[in-house]
């Protein structure tokens, strides 16, 4: 036993030296060249998959920070709004676990624009079904920052009671050539007056802001004074349809939902943490998009280590000669084999360094600051610290196995016909 751990060890030994000296004595364009390729493929099995997961990545965080918060109660099942709103929204506001707090009604209804002007009868009205919602401004922007998603116009103030924030799914100037597949306001923008119809009740208001932030639930609906609107849906009470909390940093969603369960908030609201309200198609998206960019990224690999593969072969090859020698003196098979696997880890481990100088030196923090302007999300690079480092083993065992495999078919070759040539 201890005679093949020290054979074992001379092999290893002898190997690293050779391959130290192969590499010295190596053209440095060649080495240049390899340790690029190498560094290419890095960057191919995680800025690939960064990329299409952060298209998905972009719209969840996009949901958390302008639309659920960190915990966002609802409406229970066969229930019109959350009864008896101000307990948990009172004991929300206790907690010093959260920062933040923004009540809102929700109701559906109408707009209508240029209702004013009659209509041929083979028009049709300049109308559109919408979600209208009642909210506090100071707060709600406190909570979503949602006066920064006006992308035209103004943000609503306390003394809007006749103005209203629509977003942009409902008008047709801001949508997109291929549009929203919903019904919008053709004639209607920042300035336009409309009017609102919610449980029969009309009221005429005006938009004085358009709001885009790339999230259905807020894109989709109309936005004004939580007063107002209570009048519009003709209700005395102060039972809202939706509380979204948001945490203060250094707290969980998770510890906030817990504590309004353990008062028993479930049995008035549907208490759900950010990840929980998310569209379950968001979901399925995501992981789809992780899927392909595992794919993609395996193709690099395959190339990777096919190139690999063909650098040691080729390198074996012509250096027969001088294996044959080594053999001749005495050196052992292993060594020389070893020598080629080491010459290998050279070149992955290099060009995986390089590619994460590039990915977390340059691609993370310029994605972070210029998003990537996506119709459907604001996308960002995905470069998660596990996922990376599991790639940069995968390319490591890949290559290892991609310059063993040609040296042992070369060091097997008879050792008189190697020194021969033949």
């Amino acid at each position: 036993m201890k005679n093949k751990l020290d054979t074992y060890s001379l092999a290893l030994s002898v190997g690293y030296f050779l391959a130290v000296r192969d590499i010295r004595r190596a053209s440095i364009w060649t080495t240049l060249l390899i340790t690029f390729v190498m560094m290419l493929t890095f960057l191919n099995l995680v800025v690939v998959r960064g990329i299409l997961v952060g298209l998905t990545e972009g719209s969840v965080r996009s949901y958390r920070e302008r639309y659920t918060g960190d915990v966002l109660l609802g409406t229970l099942d066969k229930k019109q709004y959350i009864e008896d709103s101000h307990l948990p929204r009172e004991i929300a506001e206790q907690l010093p676990q959260v920062r933040a707090v923004s009540a809102r009604y929700v109701v559906p209804g109408t707009i209508e624009a240029d209702y004013k002007t009659v209509v041929r009868r083979d028009e049709g009205a300049d109308k559109a079904n919408a979600v209208m919602v009642g909210i506090d401004p100071g707060r709600e922007d406190a909570l979503t920052n949602l006066s920064r998603q006006v992308v035209s116009g103004r943000y609503l103030t306390s003394d809007d009671h006749d103005a209203v924030l629509v977003g942009v799914s409902l008008l047709t100037k801001y949508q997109s050539a291929a549009g929203t597949g919903t019904a919008s306001l053709k004639t209607a923008d920042v300035g336009t007056q409309i009017r609102l119809t919610v449980n029969g009740i009309v009221k005429e208001v005006t938009i004085v802001g358009v709001v885009k932030a790339k999230v259905t639930n807020v894109d989709s609906r109309v936005f004004m004074l939580d007063r107002e609107l209570r009048l519009l849906m003709g209700r005395d009470d102060f039972n809202v349809n939706e509380i979204a909390i948001r945490a203060n940093g250094k707290s969980s969603e998770k510890e906030i939902a817990a504590i309004l369960l353990g008062n028993g908030i479930d049995a008035q609201a549907k208490v759900q943490t950010w990840q929980e309200a998310q569209p379950q198609f968001i979901r399925d998206i995501s992981a789809t998009f992780a899927l392909l960019g595992d794919l993609i990224g395996s193709i690099g690999l395959a190339v990777a280590s096919i190139t690999i593969f063909i650098v040691i072969f080729v390198n074996a090859i012509t250096r027969r000669k001088f294996i044959g020698i080594l053999k001749g003196i005495g050196v052992n098979s292993l060594a020389i084999q070893c020598s080629y696997v080491f010459q290998s880890i050279f070149y992955a481990l290099s060009g995986s360094l390089l590619g994460l100088v590039v990915v977390y030196g340059l691609m993370v923090p310029y994605f972070a600051d210029n998003p990537i302007n996506f119709p459907f999300s604001d996308g960002i690079f995905v470069a998660d610290v596990p996922g990376v480092l599991l790639r940069v083993v995968v390319l490591f065992f890949a290559t290892i196995a991609a310059g063993y495999i040609p040296a042992r078919i070369v060091v097997k070759q008879n050792t008189l016909d190697a020194i021969l040539g033949r």
